[in-house]
C-alpha cells in the first residue's frame, strides 16, 4: 500500500487502511516536523473527511497524535520519564535512569506552622514543621513542583542540606537516621493554576499529575508531600497478564534512595 492508494476492492475498511498507513509513516519519522491536517489527508488519500476523522480518532485513542477541535493534529511526544506504580519510588532515580541530568531549584527551606498539614501528620496544629519546596528539573526543563512537610523535631538537621542535587530521603537517612518504610499515595490528573503552569513551563493544553503522599517510619507519619508533575513529560506504568491479572510493577529502587 502506497500513499494515496488504498485497496478499495476488499482490502478492509478504508479508515482502517488509512490508519495503518499513517502509523507506518509516523514510525518512519515522516511526520516528525508536522502532521498533515484533515483536508490534506482527504486530498492525498482520495477519501472522505469522515474516513479521515475515523482514522485520526483511532490514532488519538492509541496516544499517537493529539487532535483537538479546530486545531491541526500533531504527533504526541513520548514521555521522557516512566515510573512503575505500586512502589515507594524515586523521582530522583527515575530522572537519572532516563539519561537526563537532574537538579532542583530550592524555593523554600524553613520551619513554619501549618495546622492543616500538622493534622494530617497526627500532630497538634501549632507543631513546627520543616517545609521544603523545590522546582525539579529533568534536563533543561522543569519536571515537577515538589512541596514537603516533616516534623521539625525530627527533620531540623535537614536545614543545613543542599537540595540542589540530592534526594530528600538520602539526606533524611544520613542526617537523622530515619528511613521511611511505608507510605500511601493518591494520584490524579488536574489542571495547574496559571502560576504553577508558568513555573513548570507546562503547555497550555497539558494537565499535570497531582501526587499526594504520606510517608511513615515505624508506623509514625513523618512526611506529607504534594507534588505536581508535568503530564507531557511523565508516565506511570503497570503490568497485567491473562494468568496473573493486573499487578503493579515492583520497584528495584530502595526507599532510602527516593525523593
Amino acid at each position: 500500500m502506497s500513499v494515496g492508494r488504498l485497496d478499495r476492492a476488499g482490502g478492509g475498511p478504508l479508515w482502517k487502511q488509512l490508519q495503518e498507513d499513517l502509523v507506518r509513516r509516523l514510525r518512519s519519522g515522516e511526520f516528525d516536523d508536522a502532521f498533515p491536517g484533515e483536508l490534506a489527508l482527504v486530498d492525498e488519500y482520495e477519501v472522505s473527511r469522515h474516513t479521515v476523522r475515523q482514522s485520526l480518532g483511532q490514532l488519538r485513542t492509541d496516544g499517537l497524535i493529539i487532535a483537538e477541535r479546530g486545531r491541526q493534529p500533531r504527533v504526541a511526544t513520548a514521555p521522557e520519564i516512566r515510573q512503575p506504580m505500586g512502589a515507594l519510588y524515586s523521582l530522583f532515580s527515575s530522572v537519572e535512569e532516563s539519561g537526563l541530568p537532574q537538579r532542583s531549584a530550592v524555593r523554600a527551606l524553613d520551619v513554619r506552622a501549618d495546622g492543616v498539614i500538622a493534622a494530617r501528620l497526627n500532630l497538634d496544629g501549632s507543631t513546627p514543621l520543616l517545609y521544603l519546596e523545590r522546582l525539579r528539573y529533568a534536563g533543561d526543563e522543569p519536571l515537577a513542583l515538589d512541596r514537603v512537610w516533616l516534623p521539625a523535631t525530627l527533620a531540623e538537621p535537614l536545614l543545613d542540606a543542599d537540595f540542589t542535587h540530592t534526594s530528600l530521603y538520602n539526606e533524611l537517612s544520613t542526617r537523622t537516621g530515619i528511613n521511611l518504610d511505608h507510605g500511601r499515595e493518591d494520584i490524579r490528573a488536574v489542571n495547574p493554576s496559571p502560576s504553577e503552569r508558568a513555573l513548570l513551563h507546562c503547555p497550555a493544553d497539558a494537565a499535570v499529575f497531582s501526587i499526594v503522599r504520606q510517608g511513615t517510619a515505624q508506623n509514625r507519619p513523618v512526611e506529607w508531600r504534594h507534588t505536581l508533575v508535568r503530564g507531557d513529560r511523565f508516565a506511570l506504568s503497570a503490568e497485567f497478564s491473562a494468568n496473573a491479572g493486573y499487578r503493579l510493577t515492583p520497584s528495584t529502587t530502595a526507599l532510602s534512595q527516593a525523593w
